[in-house]
């Protein structure tokens, strides 16, 4: 599905990755993780061609990124960002809708059938008694679901997520993570999100990727891949894993206070 080869990426002369390769598949759900700094946006901005390689190649669906149209790309690939800024202030219903704006006919409308979709995504993830609302009087986890439903009506393959909830509190990070998984089950779906919580991500994701210096350290699933040894390659941090009781998925354990 996204395939990468040797690639080479930044800003203006500033290298971020580096002959990075790899490949993800339809009904992944992958976990990016890494330091600040280890270039894990720089590559999903790169996947969606907002930045050009210096050196490499991607294929999507098996074409090269430089053949795809920015507007038939974006019918592949919707991306979630860090923080949702807007200009103004919009309705849900309105904010929704815009992520159908790779279908939009020659006049420029939305059409029936994009407020029909609108409305059944908002309706899924529980947002139809919010419609009418304007995004700034959401919480945050009410947001983070609006900017998911505005990814899912652009009824794309592939959900790009940068970092899109490191400010929840723990329950709305729980309540995002359980609905990106019924998404990527239900709809498969390949997702690849970006997480600082270890944690959350070896629970719900089934591949991890461990990011350093614009590099790939480990790469696989979770049981084989958050491992004390990778844990401090990755963050130079002593930690202990155990398998989480009712899972049986690893997680981090850290070290306290000694008395």
């Amino acid at each position: 599905m996204i395939e990468l080869i040797n690639i080479v990426s930044g800003y203006y002369d500033k290298k971020v990755i580096r002959n990075l390769s790899a490949n993800f598949k339809i009904g992944e759900f992958c976990a990016l993780l890494g330091p600040n700094g280890a270039g894990k946006s720089t590559l999903l901005k790169t996947i969606c061609g907002f930045l050009d390689l210096s050196q490499g190649e991607i294929n999507i669906k098996g074409l090269s990124i430089k053949k795809w149209k920015q507007k038939e790309l974006a019918k592949i690939l919707s991306l979630i960002p860090q923080d949702f800024q807007l200009q103004f202030d919009y309705t849900v219903e309105d904010l929704v809708l815009m992520g159908r704006f790779p279908y939009l006919n020659y006049w420029r409308n939305y059409s029936q059938k994009d407020k029909n979709i609108v409305d059944k995504t908002l309706t899924q993830l529980d947002l139809d008694k919010f419609k009418n609302k304007l995004f700034s009087q959401l919480s945050g986890g009410e947001r983070q679901r609006v900017s998911i439903a505005r990814a899912l009506v652009q009824q794309t393959e592939v959900i790009l997520m940068d970092e899109a909830f490191s400010h929840l509190d723990i329950n709305h990070q729980i309540e995002i993570m359980e609905l990106l998984s019924r998404i990527n089950k239900n709809q498969n779906k390949l997702i690849i999100l970006i997480s600082h919580n270890i944690n959350l991500a070896s629970e719900y994701c089934d591949r991890i990727v461990m990011m350093k210096q614009g590099r790939i350290l480990a790469d696989g699933k979770p049981e084989e891949i958050v491992t004390k040894k990778n844990i401090h390659k990755l963050y130079e941090a002593n930690l202990e894993i155990i398998r989480n009781p009712v899972s049986g998925k690893p997680n981090l354990v850290y070290p306290g206070k000694k008395c």
